[in-house]
């Protein structure tokens, strides 16, 4: 294990971009295409972030941890631990706070670890191989897998009936209740009794958590591979797609149902994340933008516009493609394939827009997943934040802001 206090060393102008769409069951992989420099990043869309203002926040790299063999592709928060996701299958568990000694080894070799999410005493993976694995703590140190998605029972009761059998691709088919290709992202409702888990197999699965049964799958919910999915505090299921669309879902009686399909990337959408309030939206794209949606109505299915979402503009200033989106209170993090991270605000008022508050630099490679949490407050005109980013770099750094109230 190697722990490193961190210099923070200004980025260079060597990257890999994660941003150009491959095969229709595929998202984007690293590439060494420069043709994203160039692309106008939606010109049409005004700009809602001002000029860097450093002087309200003070950030510092606290520790960069390197004990992954192959990138970090996934972080989640849990208690007092920090969950690391590897590209080799690798997941590892640290404590949140430095100092750092040897992660624990959770689980190893198990395909590629695409995304995870807590739900209690659970730790829920998903992973190349198309599966989602649910582990759960023994004692503070040891994990078990105690279920595989989908689970023995779905498999076995989808496996004699012709009614079960979707066609995934031409003259290929297979049971509603398997994911067929990568299984890219999971959330869960807030009130954690379902999960989504969405797929480059362009569809995305709902499952109920208290015995992992899946409930749903709505196949073919996008013409590309799904890189993202959300859901809000409201109910409402967004999905970010290799096609350039952000579809808007919405569950009635026991189905999902479309109710819109957002259209403003020139490219692969790569991140979304949501308000805690459910009423922004932003996602994140290889057209170097991250675009801001707001909601138009109260939702109700009498309103003819509702549950739409409408751009009301765009953060800029990263260089190459978003790879990555988180939300705390009025802060939005985002990670890109040019090495930084960024740290915008959300004005009080509308007309305010939003402030880029910081750049984050030390990465050597595209930062690919970020999570984020609220410290509290350390004095009555300053919040404080932990910031945790993984990348193609192999390592994870950890960084303490510290924002002003004002």
């Amino acid at each position: 294990m190697s722990f490193f206090p961190c210099s923070c060393p200004l980025s260079c102008n060597k990257t890999r971009s994660e941003c150009q769409k491959k095969s229709t069951h595929h998202q984007s992989e690293p590439s060494t295409s420069t043709s994203l420099l160039s692309q106008p990043s939606l010109p049409l869309v005004p700009s809602l972030s001002s000029p860097l203002q450093s002087s309200t926040v003070e950030h510092q790299c606290l520790a960069t941890i390197k004990d992954h063999s192959s990138y970090v592709s996934s972080l989640a928060l849990s208690g007092r631990s920090l969950f690391t996701g590897s590209s080799d299958g690798e997941i590892r568990v640290w404590p949140r706070e430095p100092p750092y000694s040897t992660g624990n080894i959770v689980a190893a070799g198990s395909g590629g670890v695409k995304s995870l999410v807590i739900l209690g005493d659970k730790l829920i993976s998903a992973h190349q191989d198309h599966k989602i694995r649910v582990w759960k703590t023994i004692d503070d140190s040891k994990y078990k897998c105690v279920a595989t998605l989908p689970t023995m029972n779905d498999r076995f009761t989808s496996l004699f009936s012709q009614k079960s059998y979707v066609e995934v691709r031409r003259h290929k088919k297979s049971t509603w209740v398997h994911h067929v290709d990568a299984v890219s992202s999971l959330t869960l409702s807030h009130d954690g009794t379902l999960l989504y888990s969405a797929s480059w197999d362009r569809s995305f699965k709902i499952w109920r958590t208290s015995d992992f049964k899946c409930l749903e799958s709505i196949e073919k919910a996008h013409d590309d591979a799904i890189n993202a999915i959300v859901v809000s505090r409201d109910g409402f299921c967004y999905t970010g797609s290799a096609d350039k669309t952000i579809k808007v879902w919405s569950k009635n009686d026991k189905n999902h149902s479309l109710v819109a399909t957002l259209t403003k990337h020139l490219s692969a959408v790569n991140a979304l994340a949501v308000s805690e309030d459910g009423k922004v939206l932003y996602s994140g794209a290889c057209d170097r933008s991250i675009l801001v949606w707001e909601r138009l109505s109260n939702g109700n299915d009498d309103d003819d516009g509702g549950l739409h979402m409408s751009v009301v503009g765009a953060l800029r200033g990263h260089t190459k493609a978003i790879m990555c989106l988180a939300v705390a209170s009025d802060l939005v993090l985002s990670g890109s394939a040019d090495k930084s991270l960024r740290v915008w605000r959300r004005g009080l008022v509308e007309k305010d827009g939003y402030s880029c508050l910081a750049v984050l630099e030390g990465h050597t490679k595209p930062v690919k997943c970020l999570a984020v949490s609220v410290s509290g407050s350390d004095s009555s005109s300053y919040y404080s934040y932990m910031v945790y980013s993984g990348s193609l770099d192999l390592s994870v750094k950890v960084w303490n802001l510290r924002v002003s109230a004002v």
